[in-house]
């Protein structure tokens, strides 16, 4: 049995050998891709849950929001965050994405004749500014009813002359890739509620900065009043919805602040950006759904703005408001795992270089199949021995003094 023992042992190893380098091989892809890929946007610890605060105490007790972030307008880093990417529904903050999207497409003394086919796609139940088909707005006044009444029939006629609702859904999602937004996904230009439509504090605090970094987009955000054409010569006063600027509902006025945007649906519940300047500092502050209803978007922005003027002042930054990719910033990857509704076209990631449980299952399995089939090969070869040594003449054997014989 020597040498089917030696055939077993050589069938074995090589096979082994053999199907070893296949579940290695499919490691070795997935953690050179890992070692590859980008780094997650705006840094590690922003992927995490719950607060994330470094350098700083003092933070607000009664933040109830689900998801909230501070961070220096100008430096972009981010002071302090809670759920920073966790994927909510945005309300009419989207809007923000929308101007970063269209404002500068069109020239603000523009004038443009309403029709019918421009109002006939605006959700039920949506807030309206009160435009009306036949009447002539420049792109001003219709930019003053995105802003300030954050009216949906103002976005609807914007996207018409951008070449429709289709093409600026389209547009805006390619916009938030090129913002690095990668937890929004785009339905409406709007923010009305439809499913899949979301976003993130992170995100929007995005939108926001780049926002501001336009003339249009400042003016536009800070205006509190505006008078809109009503036809004829007939005007109406427009105020804008952020309470914060202008003091409606019993709230006081933040000093220095200069917009951005704020929200509100039955579904996404209170969303609210808004930036302010104090001593030559701007900080953003994103707000999402808050526990309570009302005016407690706009007194947790407050809060979270007093802290990072105040107490904050010493914080270290816990991640960064990445720049956009047509601006020169790096590409990062979205955060893993962030809690709500999936990013649009995206699965949980990997978190680790190594391989997947799925490849180490394939490898595995691979290996077996190698072995099993090793063994095939071992099997027959024994029997063609056996067969072969069968057929042949017994050798002469030397006398054995036991008086038995032994085979070689």
């Amino acid at each position: 049995m020597r040498e089917c023992s030696r055939i077993s042992r050589r069938a074995v190893l090589g096979l082994t050998a053999a199907a070893l380098p296949l579940s290695t091989a499919a490691a070795l892809p997935l953690a050179t891709a890992a070692a590859a890929a980008p780094a997650v946007v705006g840094g590690e610890q922003l992927a995490r849950g719950g607060v994330q605060v470094r350098g700083a105490t003092g933070l607000p007790a009664k933040i109830t929001a689900r998801s909230w972030l501070i961070a220096d307008c100008d430096s972009g880093e981010v002071l302090a965050s809670f759920n920073a990417h966790r994927r909510l529904p945005p309300a009419s903050t989207l809007k923000m994405l929308f101007a970063d999207t269209v404002l500068q497409k069109f020239d603000r003394t523009q004038r443009y004749t309403v029709k019918d086919s421009d109002l006939a796609d605006i959700p039920a139940g949506s807030s309206l500014v009160g435009i009306k088909a036949g009447i002539t707005y420049t792109v001003e006044q219709l930019w003053q009813g995105v802003f300030l009444r954050s009216g949906n029939d103002a976005v609807h006629v914007l996207s018409h002359m951008n070449g429709g609702i289709g093409t600026t859904v389209a547009e805006m999602q390619a916009k938030a890739t090129d913002l690095q937004a990668l937890d929004t996904h785009v339905v409406s230009p709007d923010g009305f509620d439809h499913p899949g439509q979301i976003s993130s504090a992170y995100d929007l605090t995005l939108f926001a900065r780049h926002g501001l970094k336009n003339t249009d987009f400042r003016g536009y955000c800070g205006t509190r009043v505006a008078n809109f054409p009503a036809g004829g010569k007939k005007t109406f006063q427009i105020q804008n919805t952020d309470r914060l600027l202008t003091g409606a509902m019993g709230l006081r006025t933040y000093d220095g602040l200069i917009g951005v945007k704020n929200g509100y649906t039955s579904n996404a519940g209170n969303t609210f950006t808004g930036a302010a300047t104090r001593g030559g500092r701007t900080l953003l502050v994103t707000v999402m759904h808050p526990a309570e209803g009302s005016n407690a978007v706009y007194e947790q922005t407050a809060a979270l703005l007093d802290w990072g003027f105040g107490g904050g002042r010493s914080a270290q930054a816990v991640g960064t408001l990445v720049e956009p990719l047509s601006e020169g910033g790096a590409k990062a990857s979205p955060a893993p795992g962030a809690k709500g509704a999936q990013p649009a076209g995206g699965g949980a990631s990997a978190s680790s270089g190594g391989p997947s449980a799925g490849r180490l299952v394939e490898g595995a399995a691979g290996t077996a199949l190698l072995l099993a089939a090793g063994a095939w090969v071992v099997k027959r070869r024994r029997r063609a021995v056996a067969a072969a040594e069968a057929a042949a003449p017994p050798e002469p054997q030397p006398a054995d003094p036991g008086g038995g014989r032994h085979r070689r």
